[in-house]
Formats: structure tokens, sequence, C-alpha cells
């Protein structure tokens, strides 16, 4: 069966593409330090923050592949209650119809962890609830493909969005959001 167009709107007008980066690979002991975000419904509202590291924990690793500077960000990021607040505030006026959003991201497992525990550790109550999406799960139950081969640089060639993810949180809320716009293009045609 092929939904029509309204119907696919209408499905995915609860969608947040969200993504983040980090100085290491858990909540518990490295901080969350930026969070990109867009709806998923053109036209796209977008969110960006910065957020000031609540440790000294980091991986060297994971802050080359990102760009950020602890130091910088110890200045320049917003405290973490103020950041998610804003995240919340911004959730709330581009999705005004939307009781609950749900969270789509590439790898959302990782980035949804994140995002949950600095909700509920500095707001107490996390708006998207328990709604994630990941879209890399999505795309090897659509192609039949293994885990290995759901990478952004292989997604996305499957739909002529070849480059990889750039690690601007933004953009890669954006870029992640326009591959599953494709994909659920994709399953409109079967």
């Amino acid at each position: 069966m092929i939904l029509p167009v309204s119907r696919i709107s209408y499905l995915t007008k609860d969608l947040v593409s969200v993504d983040i980066e980090t100085s290491g690979p858990n909540p518990g002991q490295y901080s969350l330090l930026a969070i990109g975000a867009c709806t998923f419904i053109k036209p796209q509202s977008t969110f960006y923050v910065e957020l000031k590291p609540i440790n000294t924990n980091a991986v060297t690793e994971a802050l080359a592949v990102s760009g950020l500077s602890m130091d910088r960000l110890k200045e320049d990021g917003l405290e973490p209650m103020q950041a998610m607040q804003r995240f919340e505030d911004w959730l709330t006026a581009s999705l005004p119809q939307v009781d609950r959003p749900v969270f789509i991201g590439f790898n959302a497992p990782f980035d949804w962890m994140f995002v949950n525990d600095y909700f509920h550790r500095y707001l107490g109550h996390n708006p998207f609830g328990h709604s994630a999406l990941d879209i890399k799960s999505f795309f090897m139950g659509l192609k039949g493909v293994t885990w290995s081969e759901t990478s952004m640089q292989k997604a996305g060639s499957h739909y002529e969005q070849e480059q990889g993810l750039t690690h601007n949180a933004l953009h890669d809320a954006m870029d992640q959001a326009e591959l599953f716009r494709k994909m659920l293009s994709e399953t409109r045609q079967r």
C-alpha cells in the first residue's frame, strides 16, 4: 500500500531530527557539548546550542572529530540547565500542535542517551519521553543490509547524498533529516 503524501506528512509532523557532539562515550562520565536539531516537516525550524562541560573528562578522539574545545566551551557555552530549557522551549514553539515530539537520529541510541540524561538531570523530565527512532536501523530493515553497511556514507550513497557526517550537530541533524525523507519517499513507492 502506498501512503499518500498528506498521510506521510501527518505521520511525520512530530519528528525532530537531533544530533549531538560530546566529550566521550557516555553521559555518566562525559559532557554533552553541542545539540543540533531541526523539525522534519518543511519549512524546517532549526536549533543549535553549545554547552559548558560538566567536568574535564574528555576522549581526545571525540574532541578531534567535533573540533570543539573544552576550554572555549567553559567560557562560551551555556549552562546545561539553560541549554536544555532553551531546547525544550524551541520544541514547544516549533511543534505547537504536537503533544510529544519523536526524536529521530542517525544512531539514535547514542544521541538519545545523552539528551535523555541531560533533560532528566537538569529539567526533571524529557519532552521526547521514550520516543526515539533510529535512522540506521530503519535503513537496515529497508535495504536488508548488515549493521556495518549502515554508515552515513553508505546509506547516503543509496540516495545520492554522498557526504558523510560533518560533526557539526546542526548540519548533521539537517542531513540526517533529508536522508530519512528520502527513505520514507522510497517506502511510499513500494
